[in-house]
């Protein structure tokens, strides 16, 4: 296979040697060439050695993205009522050329697809999902959609329904039962003591009822022609069976071919149908009302955005729906109005309240320049902005993306339920149909076992099945969400719960990420203020956090930098270049070694202030180390009391650094973490990881820097920290946006939660229909026990699924850690 990729990242020649050298290495390419200036590479592979997605991933740990002619897309599907449909369409689209990855999720009736568009388009989808027998509508728009408001109007459609069914249902069962009882005549008028006026009206009422629920009809019969019965199929055949029975026996009583006793009309059946029906429908209002509530955390955020803004337009004030906001326009922000869009701060300042994104109480204070955010909270004071981002690209929508991408996603444990489902109806129908004959053989009457079949159709119920991982995925990742941990799918949401080991970079993560200089030392007879000078003027031209401490340190002092040439920067080791004709060397102690530099009594300064749990930097000159900086950055407050609660959860703490080992020694005990390697080079950090994999360990990686990428991506799963880089989070599983360790814990937590609800569901859903299906086979009744009405059965049947709804929302009121 060939295929032409575009390439973001390349800067340079070096770049694009360092992409083609890393799709060379690579097991199954013949060939790869890589062209700077259309910032295109050329890969021919073998298919079957090599998935795209492997090409891709080895590109991102080598810090660039390859696009292909791979699309995402996400379609609202419309028709499914239950696994086997979800089966159904999955597998359809699946059948295409050019499809990569397919999911259909139940709970958000949802089609996330992954293809090739020079192989497949939009509507070819559709037609597919359309020859399923369902419909399918590609989401776009520049806004996010609230799905919640069409579940909460189908919900108020269900319970119309419910309303009016139960109308016609009560006198009909009333009707049904009545003559049953030993005070019959005095509970019906006489006229309906004649069965065939009684079974006429029954027949009359039933018809209102069956029309309410003609949906079950409609598209249960047509699912079953197509070759895939769902759900709606099993509703259709059993009271259909029951309808067709009830008809008959209605004629056949008017034309006088069957005698009925008082009290003895039962085998009409049509009541049975009447309150199924009815039933199903009520189980139908309950789950749609419950899947509202499953997507809360959407809704939550959706509402932050306000409507309109006040935009600034030829120098007059104009308000304007949110869609007609473009990148450039200038905005008023008056005190307690939500700020529309992301944008920065042009004129004013004010506090602002930006808990919906990091979760922290405190406002924050925003002056000109600073950058804010759409659904944040402007508090006490007014300001202009000018707008940076809209639409889909602001961080609010972004993070709706991130929660509406992994609520749609699956989790490995749902394959068991994918793997029953795509068998289930066929097989009940089968079962009911061997029941029926089984009783007949044994002697019972045709009606007797009609009852049977019917019973077993309505009880089986492949809706909880579906349901079961779906719901809490949503309910869990949207518990996230309003906690800022954002958890990009369902598959690392069961990742996380059985990882053995948290592996954290230090700076940022640990730390606060605010490096200050704490101690300057001169060596040579230079003066402290000489080696800070040399030092900012080299940092100058360096965007590494300790190099920025040294130019605020400098920039104190008031000290003028120097011109600097020949600016080298050697990763993990420091950054070299001549100031007045003279070569510099600042960096740690390898930089040193490697060019032979003499340490003398730095050394053992280092030493000393190392155990402090200070980074120390040598600056050298002609071959001598003239200084020694000391940085300090403080630990984040939180840190120990969460690494102590993952230590409690028995999970191993580790923490990775490129720091000496004195200082990570002393930042370590600090935190209280025992196991510590230093001295790691940033490239080497994704293979420390690998190390333990290969041991069979499940990994979680921490971090916040472009130097943590490889390794976040490496790991089983990657946690990035919401302050640090994007590429960090691009490369994270998981991110916390607000810095905070503790998120750690309740990510670990979460995920425990989430999973333990979804075996909980799984668990009941399939005992249901273990337990349900013989019952209504007629299995206790064979050793002399009760028979399960197909009444009671199309109640258990709607019970079923809102019982799964229920215990997923209860991931709502997780207890995670204060």
């Amino acid at each position: 296979m060939k295929k032409t990729y575009q390439v973001e990242g390349m800067t340079c020649a070096s770049c694009a040697m360092t992409v083609e050298k890393t799709l060379q290495s690579l097991t199954g390419v013949r060939q790869a060439s890589v062209n700077l200036a259309s910032e295109q590479a050329t890969v021919s592979y073998e298919a079957e050695t090599l998935k795209e997605e492997e090409l891709l991933d080895a590109l991102a740990k080598a810090g660039y993205q390859l696009k292909s002619n791979a699309v995402e897309e996400s379609y609202q599907v419309k028709g499914m009522t239950c696994a086997s449909c979800a089966m159904a369409v999955e597998h359809k689209v699946g059948l295409l050329d050019g499809v990569a990855e397919v999911a259909v999720n139940l709970a958000t009736e949802s089609l996330y697809v992954r293809y090739d568009r020079d192989e497949q388009s939009p509507a070819s989808i559709q037609q597919a999902v359309k020859e399923a027998g369902y419909e399918a509508f590609l989401e776009e728009g520049s806004q996010p959609i609230d799905k919640s408001l069409e579940q909460k109007e189908q919900a108020r459609k269900w319970w119309q329904r419910f309303i009016w069914s139960a109308i016609f249902a009560g006198p009909l069962v009333y009707l049904a039962m009545a003559p049953m009882l030993p005070w019959a005549e005095w509970l019906l008028p006489r006229i309906f003591h004649q069965a065939p006026i009684s079974a006429l009206v029954q027949l009359i009422l039933v018809v209102p009822i069956v029309y309410l629920g003609r949906s079950f009809y409609q598209k249960g019969l047509k699912t079953l022609l197509k070759g895939h019965p769902n759900m709606d199929s099993l509703i259709a055949i059993g009271t259909g069976a029951a309808l067709i029975q009830g008809i008959i026996m209605t004629v056949l009583l008017w034309l006088g071919k069957v005698e009925v006793g008082h009290g003895n009309h039962a085998e009409l059946y049509l009541e049975s149908v009447a309150v199924i029906l009815t039933l199903i429908t009520l189980g139908k209002y309950l789950e749609t009302l419950s899947k509202s509530r499953t997507s809360a955390a959407i809704q939550h955020l959706m509402a932050l955005t306000p409507p309109t803004a006040h935009v600034l337009r030829n120098g007059q004030e104009v308000e304007l729906a949110l869609e007609a906001v473009m990148v450039g326009d200038q905005i008023l922000v008056r005190p307690g109005e939500k700020i529309p869009v992301d944008g920065e701060v042009i004129e004013g300042q004010s506090t602002v309240d930006e808990a919906m994104l990091t979760g922290e109480s405190l406002p924050v204070v925003k002056t000109v320049g600073d950058t804010v955010f759409s659904g944040s909270i402007n508090k006490n004071g007014a300001f202009h902005m000018t707008t940076t981002k809209v639409g889909k690209d602001t961080a609010l929508a972004q993070i709706i993306r991130l929660v509406e991408e992994a609520q749609g996603s699956k989790a490995p444990i749902a394959k068991l339920a994918d793997q029953v489902a795509a068998i289930f109806v066929p097989l009940v129908m089968l079962l009911a149909l061997g029941a029926g004959i089984f009783w007949l053989v044994v002697g019972e009457s045709w009606a007797f076992s009609l009852s049977i079949m019917i019973a077993v159709l309505i009880i089986a119920c492949p809706c909880a099945l579906g349901l079961a991982t779906p719901t809490a995925i949503m309910v869990g990742t949207g518990k996230g969400a309003e906690l800022g941990i954002l958890i990009k799918s369902g598959e690392v949401l069961e990742r996380a719960q059985k990882l053995d080991i948290i592996v954290l970079d230090k700076t940022g993560t640990l730390t606060e990420g605010k490096p200050q200089v704490t101690d300057v030392l001169g060596y040579q007879d230079k003066s402290v203020d000489t080696v800070l000078q040399l030092a900012a003027s080299l940092e100058y031209y360096s965007e590494h956090p300790l190099g920025e401490a040294i130019l605020a340190r400098a920039k104190e002092k008031g000290l003028s930098l120097q011109t600097v040439s020949d600016f080298q920067s050697l990763s993990g080791k420091g950054i070299i270049g001549n100031i007045n004709g003279k070569k510099i060397f600042l960096g740690n102690l390898p930089l040193m070694r490697a060019y032979d530099i003499e340490v003398g009594q730095a050394e053992a300064d280092r030493h000393s202030l190392s155990q402090k749990g200070k980074t120390t930097v040598f600056l050298a000159l002609d071959k001598q180390v003239i200084g020694l900086l000391a940085i300090a950055d403080k630990l984040k407050q939180t840190s120990p009391e969460a690494m102590r609660q993952l230590q409690d959860m028995g999970l191993e703490v580790v923490m990775l650094t490129g720091d000496t080992q004195d200082t990570a020694q002393a930042i370590a005990a600090q935190a209280g973490i025992q196991t510590v390697i230093s001295q790691v080079l940033p490239e080497d950090k994704a293979a420390v990881v690998k190390k333990w994999q290969e041991k069979g360990k499940q990994v979680a990686m921490v971090g916040d820097g472009i130097n943590d990428a490889p390794a976040l991506a490496q790991a089983d799963v990657g946690i990035a920290i919401g302050s640090g880089t994007d590429v960090a989070i691009e490369s994270a599983d998981i991110v916390l946006v607000r810095s905070d360790l503790l998120d750690v814990v309740r990510t670990v937590q979460l995920s425990h939660a989430t999973m333990r609800v979804i075996k909980q569901n799984l668990f009941w859903a399939f005992a249901y229909n273990v337990i349900g299906i013989p019952i209504a086979m007629g299995v206790l009744y064979l050793f002399g026990g009760p028979l399960l009405n197909p009444m009671l059965a199309g109640a258990a049947m709607s019970l079923s699924s809102v019982s799964v709804l229920a215990n997923a929302l209860r991931l709502k009121k997780a207890r995670l850690v204060k």
